[in-house]
Order: structure tokens, then C-alpha cells, then sequence
């Protein structure tokens, strides 16, 4: 069902690979049957949602529960569970439309249906036998019972594996028996398969479980806890005193519950990078008609330079969001495809499919949920005062965008993931990064050229300043890597600044591919990715700068700070001020994103 075909990539080949603008998947690609999805949920959302707004302001979490039932009517609770199971069997760009079309309408919605479709019930489509698959996911699939995920706790943290929640095989060897507590477990409030992370005995790593809540004793629950936003999301401790859990409801095998955590996580990434877009539509929908609406000095806001500035990079935030998450879900959908073709049964080739993208899916969740958050904050200035207020959306928007900078592991592990992860891969040459890193060390030594290139074809330009924005980074993170080796882990003020400069480049890239591949070159949508590129540039250049300078030193550091004036250079200069106005004139007349 998911659309386009196109030879399979490996996670971080952007790096080193020039895509075509034909190879990326983008949402004027959905196919009709997508489409009608996408409008089915932004139906919903619309009727169901929106205009209970107070309510789930006011910790409804019954409302909630509701909202939640009636998408598992509708079979949305499903679109990624294969239909033996009672779901939809959906490809991953469709799982990626619905969670995106469902999520805006509601921060508290938005995190129950995440938690419960995403790590509430993938470990155990990707981890359980068939037989807890037979048993389980039916139910989870059309929300007869909903899912949620223990794997938090009050010392562990970001340190998963960590946790003091104990696991021991009873006497008959027919239990588990488990003591511990977790925290800021979703769903936890009317959730019935839980799935339980322990340590058994003294093992390294943590195994997954199984619990069910109905009949089992030892299970108990800590009160309601008051958030900043996402009120109406269920959010409770769970707390395990000698809890009985049946031998076969072991998750996996034993000592792999790490493993299961962490994938289930990559999953949660690029959702959540999904889930923060149609919360970014909604958000400029209304800034841009308050501005129209508001009066000061006898004429609307939205023809303030200020104003119309803040409009503009909200919108093209939306567009370089929605090109980077799209793009990142048909490379997923295509390498599942491929291992499927090969023999691998679909369970396997899903775990393989995520896993091996898993540093644009950490690029994707830091760079949206920032995104998120900025674009929140930039909509409650539209709004004045009155953005302040709570009878207006916007303060409710910007509390419930703050979750997604901590969700799924910080957004500053997951910097330090991203460029970990892809330094790893390095080493064992997939992607080889080292040979173009090397070339570019032998190119500033060489001499400049001064030919003045061809760039009459749209984009042209554009593109050769995304190539040369990718030596940056090679040039940086190879010879820091170079200096530290095996110790450039612990260098993180460094990797916090590589990770700016890889996220910046995927994301722009991902943005001049979509308008190239469907937009005139008059296009505002040309001119979104044109905009986005500059800002991009500039804060590579910042990002590099600082890396340079904090380990490099004499003759060293003055080549590579020549380079990065050289490969940050445009031919021609893009008017900023004038794009920012074309863009901020087309969604002002528009009205929405």
C-alpha cells in the first residue's frame, strides 16, 4: 500500500550519498487510500476532540479512556498490527499518517494513543510468541483493554538498564515474583496489559513481562500526578509487592529486555516526530487568524514585519518537519519490504527495519519536538497578552508541546545517541564516513576552485550547499574522532555540537528534495526550503565553529575554520527578507498551514 519504489538505503547514507529528489516519499505521495485515512482522523479529531477542549484542561481523564475507545472502534488503535492479530496491517508511512493526524487535536489524546500503540503494544508484536501475540493483541488492536509501559524508575532515569525492580523464579517454578516500583508510567489509570521491565536475580540486563491487571495480586497504583500539560493523560507510579506473573508471560528471551526497551524507543522517536506535525498545524492555524483578526493602530497585526516574520519560519518549520518524518518512514517501510522479499518474517524485518535508521529517527524526535516547542512559544507572542490566558489555546499548547523534549529518552540523549550511534556504524564501515572524511582533509590542503559553477536548474545551488554542508560535518566529527578516538564519547559539549550539524543537514536536504521533487521554482514552498537552508547553514556554522576551536589548535585549526568558510559559502546569497515576506504573504491570505 505504501507508495513508490526505490533500492533500499542504510541508516546515515545521507551522509555520504547524493538522493535523488524521485527517491524520497513525501506527503503530496500518499495514495488515495492514505488520503481518506488521514481525512477519517482529522475528521475525528475535529468532532470528537477539539471541542472538549475544557474538559481535558480539567483532568478528564474518563474523557480520555473514551476518546481512546472510540479510536479502537474505528480500527485506529490497529493500523500497525498485521490483521491475524485484529488489526489493520498497515505500512509504516501509514502508522506514521495516522499517528500524525490523531496527535494535534490534544496533548492528553495524543500521549494515550502513542503510549498505548507504540510501546504498550509493539513489544509484544515484535518480541511475544505466537501464542502471547494470539492472546494479547486482539484486545490491544480494537481497545477492548489498553497498553502500557513500565520501564521507568525513581534512580534509574535515562539509564534504563539500571533499575532496582527484582524479579525470582517462584519454588514450583510456575511464577516470577516481582518487587519494585516504576514512575510516570502513561496510561497507567485504566491501562490492563502492562508491560514490566525486571532484573531476575542478579542478571546484567533487565527482561521484559507481561502483566496482566485483572487478577493479579501484588499490583497496586500511586494517585493521579498533576502535570505541567498533557493533564488529562493518565499518569500514575506502579508499584509491584511480590507480584505473581506467570512463567510464560517472560517477554522475549531472558536478559533481553534492554534490547526490547531500546527498540520499542527508536519506534517512539520517529512517531513522536510524527505525533508534534499536525500539533504545528494547528498551532499556526491560529496565530495566523488571531493576526488577522487583532487591531493595533487601525490596521490587523499579521501586516507587522515582526509579525509576519514569526509566521513565516513557523510555517516553514511544518514543511521541513513533515519532509524530514515522511522521508525517514519510507526508507523504514522500504527496508522492512526488502527483508520481507528476502525471507525474513514480517516481525523480524520490522525490528531490523527501525534499527537500522535509528539515528535519523533520534535526528527526527530532537529536531521536531524543538520545533514543536519554538513554534508554540512563537504562536503565544502572536497572541499577546492574550496568549497567556487560558481562554485562549495557546498556553495549553505550549504546555503540552514541553513533554516532547523529555519523551522518549531527552532530546540531549538523544543528540548524543545520534552521533554516537553513527560513529559506531562508522567504524565498522556501514556507512563508511572515514574514506570521504580522509578526502576531505587531502581537499584543504588543495586549492580553492574559482570557476563560478551552472546553477540554472532549480535548486541547483541549494543542493551543492547541502553537499559542502556535509563536509562540515565529516570534517569536524573525522578529526575529533582522530584526536579522542574511543574516548570521544565523553566529549559531549563536542558530540552536542556534531549532532546540531547532522541534524540541521538531514533535515534541510529533506526539505529541498520534497520542493524539488513537486514544486515550481515560484513555489512558497520552494521559498520555505530555500529559508530553511540559510538558517540551517547558520547554525551549522556556529555549532562547527565552537567544535573547532574547543580541540583544535594552531595550523590545525586555522585550516579547518578556512574550510568551513568554504564550504559555508553561497554564490549567491539568498534575500532572506524577501522570502520570509512571500512565505508569511501566502499563509496570511490563506489563513492556515
Amino acid at each position: 500500500m505504501d507508495n513508490t519504489t526505490q533500492k533500499t538505503l542504510i541508516g546515515g547514507d545521507f551522509l555520504i550519498k547524493e538522493t535523488p529528489a524521485a527517491e524520497i516519499f513525501t506527503l503530496e505521495d500518499l495514495s488515495d487510500e492514505q488520503k481518506m485515512m488521514r481525512d477519517s482522523a482529522k475528521e475525528f479529531i475535529d468532532r470528537e476532540i477539539v471541542p472538549h477542549h475544557e474538559r481535558f484542561e480539567n483532568k478528564d481523564y474518563a474523557l480520555t479512556e473514551e476518546s481512546m475507545r472510540k479510536l479502537g472502534e474505528m480500527g485506529f488503535l490497529g493500523v500497525t498490527v498485521p490483521e491475524q492479530y485484529g488489526g489493520l496491517g498497515m505500512g509504516f508511512v501509514t502508522t506514521m499518517l495516522a499517528c500524525d493526524y490523531l496527535s494535534g487535536g490534544n496533548g492528553s489524546l495524543a500521549t494515550a494513543f502513542g503510549a498505548h500503540t507504540g510501546i504498550g503494544t509493539l513489544p509484544i508484536l515484535l518480541y511475544g510468541t505466537e501464542e502471547q501475540k494470539n492472546k494479547y493483541l486482539p484486545d490491544l488492536a480494537t481497545g477492548t483493554k489498553f497498553g502500557a509501559y513500565c520501564l521507568t524508575e525513581p534512580d534509574a532515569g535515562s539509564d534504563a538498564n539500571s533499575g532496582k525492580t527484582k524479579a525470582k523464579l517462584s519454588e514450583d517454578g510456575k511464577h516470577y515474583i516481582i518487587n519494585g516500583q516504576k514512575m510516570w508510567i502513561s496510561n497507567a489509570g485504566f491501562a490492563e496489559i502492562f508491560i514490566v521491565f525486571a532484573k531476575i536475580e542478579d542478571d546484567k540486563n533487565i527482561t521484559g513481562f507481561i502483566v496482566e491487571k485483572e487478577g493479579t495480586e501484588g499490583l497496586s497504583f500511586g494517585e493521579e500526578e498533576h502535570k505541567l500539560g498533557i493533564r488529562s493523560s493518565s499518569t500514575r507510579q506502579v508499584f509491584f509487592n511480590d507480584m505473581k506473573v506467570p512463567v510464560e508471560n517472560l517477554l522475549g528471551e531472558r536478559n533481553n529486555g534492554f534490547k526490547i526497551a531500546l527498540n520499542a524507543l527508536n519506534v517512539g522517536r520517529i512517531k513522536l516526530a510524527a505525533a508534534n506535525l499536525d500539533g504545528q498545524r494547528r498551532i499556526v492555524a491560529h496565530a495566523v487568524k488571531y493576526a488577522n483578526e487583532r487591531k493595533q493602530f487601525g490596521v490587523s497585526i499579521s501586516t507587522f514585519g515582526a509579525v509576519r516574520k514569526k509566521i513565516a519560519e513557523m510555517a516553514t518549520g511544518i514543511f521541513v518537519s513533515e519532509a524530514g518524518s515522511y522521508r525517514a518512514a519510507k526508507d523504514v517501510q522500504d527496508k522492512i519490504d526488502e527483508l520481507v522479499a528476502g525471507g525474513m518474517d514480517h516481525q523480524q524485518a520490522e525490528l531490523k527495519g527501525v534499527e537500522e535508521f535509528a539515528v535519523e529517527a533520534s535526528i527526527l524526535k530532537v529536531f521536531v519536538s524543538d520545533l514543536t516547542q519554538q513554534t508554540a512559544d512563537e504562536g503565544l507572542q502572536i497572541y499577546g497578552g492574550m496568549g497567556f490566558s487560558e481562554d485562549a489555546p495557546m498556553e495549553a499548547a505550549w504546555r503540552d508541546a514541553r513533554i516532547g523534549r523529555i519523551y522518549e529518552g531527552t532530546n540531549e540523549i538523544n543528540r548524543l545517541l545520534a552521533v554516537g550511534m553513527l560513529i559506531k556504524r562508522a567504524m565498522k564501515g556501514q556507512p563508511d564516513l572515514m574514506s570521504p572524511a580522509m578526502a576531505i582533509s587531502k581537499e584543504l590542503m588543495g586549492i580553492p576552485s574559482f570557476e563560478v559553477p551552472d546553477y540554472s536548474e532549480l535548486l541547483s545551488e541549494e543542493k551543492a550547499v547541502i553537499a559542502n554542508l556535509k563536509k562540515v560535518f565529516l570534517m569536524v566529527s573525522g578529526a575529533a574522532l582522530q584526536k579522542y578516538m574511543m574516548d570521544i564519547e565523553k566529549q559531549q559539549h563536542l558530540l552536542l555540537n556534531a549532532s546540531e550539524i547532522l541534524n540541521q543537514v538531514y533535515m534541510a536536504e529533506s526539505a529541498i528534495l520534497r520542493a524539488e521533487k513537486h514544486f515550481a521554482a515560484d513555489s512558497v514552498e520552494v521559498a520555505m526550503a530555500q529559508l530553511n537552508l540559510y538558517k540551517a547553514a547558520e547554525k551549522i556554522i556556529s555549532a562547527a565553529k565552537e567544535g573547532i576551536i574547543s580541540f583544535a589548535e594552531g595550523d590545525e585549526q586555522r585550516m579547518m575554520l578556512s574550510g568551513l568558510r568554504r564550504f559555508t559559502k553561497y554564490t549567491n546569497q539568498p534575500n532572506v527578507v524577501a522570502l520570509t515576506e512571500r512565505i508569511a504573504a501566502h499563509y496570511v491570505e490563506k489563513g492556515h498551514y
